[in-house]
């Protein structure tokens, strides 16, 4: 009885002991690289539990169409108009010429 076990008693635990934490290594490994890969395709961390995102609507109409609006409606003078013109040109980088020629 003795001769079968001496193997295993004889000289320690031998490389075996290293087996359960690789094996623990790799499962972590393996679930973050998991969760990872499963956060990107969510649109990154946290993905689907950050709540609604709001985005602008391609229906939206555009400040400058907000603008003319207000303008054409009377609620605001042209002075204010022109102001608020400038004040979105350099902020949004658009806009047509501010009267006169071109």
């Amino acid at each position: 009885m003795f001769e079968l076990a001496e193997p295993w008693t004889g000289g320690g635990p031998g490389p075996w002991f290293l087996f359960v934490p690789v094996l623990w290594a790799l499962v972590i490994v393996g679930v973050v690289t998991l969760l990872r890969r499963t956060g990107r395709r969510h649109g990154g961390p946290g993905g689907r539990f950050r709540g609604p995102q709001y985005s602008a609507r391609a229906d939206a109409p555009s400040p400058l169409a907000v603008l003319g609006r207000r303008f054409a409606a009377g609620e605001i003078d042209e002075e204010e108009y022109w102001r608020r013109l400038s004040v979105l040109e350099e902020h949004f980088g658009a806009g047509g010429p501010k009267g006169g020629t071109a």
